[in-house]
């Protein structure tokens, strides 16, 4: 289960940072802050993932 929630984090950054970068190319103000959202939901989603391995028994 963690490995598809790291996944499913950086398959959010990669979309997230296309759309932002799309956005700021052609001038489209809500793709671009779309993307920056979608971006910041992936990185808390790599950090809830992260927190959860720090915790983890080894």
């Amino acid at each position: 289960m963690a490995a598809d929630e790291k996944a499913q984090a950086k398959g959010e950054q990669a979309k997230g940072k296309v759309k932002k970068v799309v956005g700021g190319a052609v001038g489209n103000e809500s793709l671009r802050a779309e993307g920056r959202a979608e971006e910041s939901k992936g990185d808390l989603r790599e950090a809830k993932e992260k927190a959860k391995d720090a915790v983890k028994p080894k």
